[in-house]
């Protein structure tokens, strides 16, 4: 057993005072050792933090015990050290924004797709009247993805509203959406029963707990996880590598931020690639005056501004 665990959660259900309770929330999390980023909103609560084994059975228990957040399934990720370096807990108008002029226009407490468990999942996805939906972003399907599923074009999940009508063509289809941890595919299925979609599912739990309840089959590429591991393994079936380097094309799984800090752009790059652009994802952001130093890992952690006085 590894010293470290990464937890990654979410619940949807209604808090009041969400703002205060973030503030409390920090202060808890602290106290623990815990590091990594929470958001806190009026519609409930997703995170993923990280820290020693004890404390995360702590942290969970905590939760676990307030009836707001009962049901909370955790994924749990033995890990050699933590995933982030400091602890964020932030107070937001929701959880996942969802690009709605009306947020209240779908209530994922109330109405979601029917989820499914990761073997029953399993089960559906080869099946001919089945329409498998990535929700999430390009540089995350760009990483991975599940065989034959459509993907959307959207830096942000914001952007998913305006791609209903593209996915009218598959309404009378069984649709079927995933995403790493089930908290985007609340909203996205919620969205697409409003506007007239009958069969909509969900992979519960998502492509976390697809991995380990049915161990990735038919997942291809790594899952992409917002903190400093950047992406995991998935697939122990059948598993193949379908991210390719943004600069030559040639077959990667490394993913990094443009070292210019006025692009920052999110992107897969091979390590000659990263080399001969010296972490930059151009010759022009390679040029830039303000380029940061690039040490190998693409990673770089937000230097605080000095304030003006």
């Amino acid at each position: 057993m590894k010293a470290y665990q990464t937890l990654l959660y979410y619940c949807y259900s209604h808090i009041q005072d969400a703002e205060q309770y973030a503030a409390q929330h920090l202060k808890f999390c602290k106290s623990l050792g815990l590091t990594g980023r929470i958001i806190i909103a009026d519609e409930g609560i997703n995170g993923t933090v990280s820290g020693k084994a004890d404390a995360c059975k702590t942290y969970m228990d905590y939760l676990h015990a307030d009836t707001r957040f009962a049901a909370i399934e955790f994924k749990i990720d033995e890990v050699d050290e933590p995933s982030f370096i400091k602890m964020h807990c932030r107070y937001k108008s929701e959880i996942v924004y969802s690009g709605l002029k009306d947020p209240s226009f779908i209530d994922p407490t109330k109405e979601t797709g029917k989820h499914l468990e990761p073997k029953e999942f399993a089960e559906m996805i080869d099946q001919k009247d089945v329409v498998i939906l990535d929700v999430r972003s390009n540089y995350e399907h760009s990483m991975g993805k599940f065989k034959n599923a459509v993907t959307l074009d959207i830096d942000n999940f914001r952007d998913f509203p305006a791609m209903i009508n593209k996915l009218a063509q598959y309404k009378d289809k069984k649709i079927l959406t995933y995403c790493t941890g089930g908290i985007k595919c609340e909203k996205a299925s919620a969205l697409l029963l409003k506007e007239g979609f009958k069969d909509v599912y969900q992979l519960h739990g998502g492509i976390i707990k697809y991995g380990k309840e049915a161990d990735g089959k038919d997942f291809e590429g790594k899952c992409y996880v917002f903190d400093n591991r950047i992406a995991v393994d998935v697939n122990k079936v059948n598993p193949v590598v379908i991210s390719t380097c943004r600069n030559c094309g040639k077959t990667t799984t490394k993913m990094i931020n443009c070292a210019n800090p006025e692009c920052n752009e999110h992107f897969t790059q091979c390590d000659d690639c990263g080399t001969a652009l010296d972490g930059a994802c151009s010759e022009n952001c390679k040029a830039h005056p303000r380029k940061r130093p690039y040490d190998g890992t693409g990673y770089y952690v937000k230097v605080p501004q000095p304030v003006l006085k």
